[in-house]
């Protein structure tokens, strides 16, 4: 099984990379991209770990994004990890993202919820901070019954504790990715509602790949966006997006799957990048 979206402690997951790659060895994946949020900062671990569970470790990333104004996720397969601007990146990120926790903590204490950026720190360990880190300390305080209505009451877009973030443009995320080596996939295309116009406006940026078999994705959305990925002759891929069960309850590594011959497309792309 080949799963190419999962997620460590090194961002917004649940597991350390080398929990991760476990928990997904004895699922019987043999070969996963960690794609953490904005670093890859786990990457070291996760392939020793892979190593010892003879399993293939695909060197990856999850950059947030916008195109047309609508927030996307591109994942970047294949990276260099050493490559300085992803570093460069990563180091940005995590001054932008300190600067809007304290501000989204600042919200929540304003509506009453005694919340302290102690706290959210502690959660997120030495990971780059996110909005899921904050949402589990509701949930850990009974605020929330689980990360979802954290997300859906306070701290989605437009919501009373959201925060505009740095906006990266889609076309720039696809370039760092194809710099560092890599290929450049847009994720979950249909939790996050991209329409066929914004799909193309990527595509002409030099998108490499669509997840159309993402797990959330019920029979009708995925064959919706393979039709897509035919149409823009972009590779389709699959992946668990998995957090761990305390992040996202019910997902597993390995729930969904790259075709080998789809990963085998993929990783020829990424060798074109590098010549």
């Amino acid at each position: 099984m080949i799963d190419l979206h999962s997620h460590t402690t090194a961002s917004d997951g649940q597991h350390s990379p080398a929990e991760l790659v476990s928990l997904a060895a004895s699922a019987g994946v043999t070969a996963l991209a960690v794609t953490d949020h904005d670093t890859v900062a786990g990457l070291g671990e996760a392939a020793e770990a892979a190593k010892a569970h003879g399993m293939e470790l695909v060197a990856g990333i999850e950059l947030s994004a916008f195109v047309l104004r609508r927030e996307v996720h591109i994942l970047g397969h294949f990276v260099r990890p050493d490559f300085e601007e992803l570093a460069s990146y990563d180091a940005r990120l995590r001054v932008e993202r300190e600067q809007r926790m304290v501000r989204m903590v600042e919200g929540m204490r304003k509506m009453g919820f005694p919340v302290r950026m102690e706290q959210v720190r502690a959660l997120a360990g030495s990971a780059q901070l996110g909005r899921p880190h904050l949402a589990r300390l509701l949930v850990e305080q009974g605020w929330c019954v689980d990360v979802k209505q954290a997300f859906d009451r306070f701290l989605g877009a437009g919501k009373s504790a959201w925060v505009e973030r740095f906006k990266l443009d889609g076309a720039d995320a696809i370039k760092l990715i194809h710099r560092a080596g890599g290929t450049a996939t847009l994720a979950h295309p249909g939790s996050s509602k991209v329409e066929r116009y914004e799909l193309l406006q990527l595509a002409k940026a030099g998108l490499d790949g669509l997840e159309a078999l993402h797990a959330d994705h019920n029979p009708g959305v995925q064959e919706r966006y393979l039709k897509f990925a035919k149409e823009f002759d972009l590779v389709p891929t699959g992946g668990s997006d998995f957090h761990g069960e305390a992040v996202t309850p019910g997902k597993r590594p390995g729930d969904s799957t790259t075709p080998p011959e789809n990963f085998a497309k993929l990783r020829a792309r990424a060798s074109s990048q590098r010549q």
